[in-house]
């Protein structure tokens, strides 16, 4: 028993798995780590901003902290936006700041070691993928494993310069 414990411990860290929360964009499924993570909610209207680029919904009060609402479909231009009863409000904890994140729906929390993620193909400046941390395939699903934090915390959100200020 103790060998196989050695072996075990011998192991790389592809044998390492991390949890994912995997949602919905579109047709296209993505995962985020979900230890950025904060809950999840039902989507509600949020208060607008005055001259907020189109993908910041405006923000919402969650217990006490303001909190900005950006909806990722608007971000990533997936075409028309419905808001439906499966759409949800993942609450990021980003940077030390709650984020909110609108997607079309969450599916699940999946176990992903770091050899289940290929890298994302290198499609030469067409569009950015360096939110992109690679892709895995899990059954007959294919997974866009996001870098949350890099996104939200990048120039172009507009959103940690805001809370800056």
């Amino acid at each position: 028993m103790e060998v196989m414990m050695q072996g075990a411990a011998a192991g790389e860290d592809d044998l390492v798995a991390s949890e994912f929360l995997t949602f919905t964009l579109g047709s296209e499924e993505y995962a985020i780590d979900i230890l950025k993570v904060q809950e999840i909610r039902g989507y509600e209207t949020p208060t607008l901003i005055a001259n907020a680029p189109p993908f910041i919904k405006g923000v919402i009060n969650l217990r006490g902290i303001i909190v900005p609402i950006v909806d990722l479909r608007i971000k990533f231009n997936l075409g028309k936006v419905e808001y439906t009863p499966f759409t949800v409000v993942i609450i990021l904890n980003i940077a030390g700041r709650v984020i909110g994140a609108v997607v079309d729906s969450v599916s699940d929390v999946l176990s992903l070691t770091s050899a289940q993620v290929r890298q994302a193909p290198d499609f030469s400046g067409s569009f950015d993928t360096k939110y992109i941390l690679g892709l895995a395939s899990i059954e007959q699903r294919m997974l866009i494993v996001t870098d949350i934090e890099r996104l939200m915390t990048s120039a172009d959100m507009e959103l940690i310069e805001a809370a800056a200020e």
